[in-house]
């Protein structure tokens, strides 16, 4: 991380040369940011990052050769200690949330102001992370969405009745009787419920979805 006197030692990386120049005069006018380099699509974007090891790269998610995410996905393989701006017109929650989590420490609009990205740039080079706020109510969304499917798996309507009927002690074959099914096909949602809740046996599994609070 840059000391507080060090300017930011930058990269800029998209394929629409208008708007890259854009960035690179604001950068070039900001006393505390220095431009290194410049890229036109992904995989020159990265082998400048790896060649100039820039504090802070700003990727286009979506470029030429290299997508943006693929960029990240290399430097942090490669342990390089650059981090990531991701600028796009694409303002979904599922796209920042992956690529908060592979490690982008930025994710603003393609229309955010020139001074809202130099600010972002120096933020995320002090240890901190830049959002925009069109996705930060949907990236909560989206963390407690995977939460939830971290621990409940999805369910099918019939798996979920015949793990209720597991859970009252019931057999295969009374568990078919019950529902019309053959003992079979039965035995095949077991199996697939056991693969579900990553368990053996049915004892397993009745604990299992009790932890998981998928019976009550």
């Amino acid at each position: 991380m840059p000391s507080s006197h060090k300017r930011v030692r930058v990269l800029v990386a998209d394929d629409h040369p208008i708007y890259r120049e854009g960035i690179v005069r604001a950068i070039k006018e900001r006393p505390d940011l220095e431009l290194v380099g410049e890229a036109g699509d992904g995989r020159e974007a990265l082998e400048s990052i790896r060649e100039l090891s820039p504090d802070v790269a700003v990727l286009d998610i979506r470029m030429p050769e290299l997508e943006g995410t693929q960029v990240l996905s290399a430097i942090k393989r490669d342990g390089v200690a650059t981090e990531v701006v991701f600028l796009s017109a694409f303002m979904e929650a599922e796209l920042a949330y992956k690529t908060v989590a592979e490690g982008a420490r930025g994710y603003l609009s393609k229309e955010s102001s020139r001074q809202e990205i130099c600010d972002a740039i120096v933020t995320v080079a002090r240890g901190g992370t830049a959002l925009a706020a069109e996705v930060q109510a949907g990236l909560a969304q989206q963390i407690q969405q995977r939460e939830r499917d971290d621990g409940r798996p999805e369910l099918t309507a019939r798996e979920s009745e015949v793990l209720g009927m597991i859970a009252e002690g019931l057999s295969a074959p009374e568990i078919g009787r019950r529902i019309h099914l053959s003992p079979t096909t039965v035995k095949t949602h077991l199996h697939t419920l056991y693969e579900k809740l990553g368990v053996s046996d049915r004892a397993a599994a009745v604990a299992e979805a009790m932890r998981r609070g998928l019976l009550e």
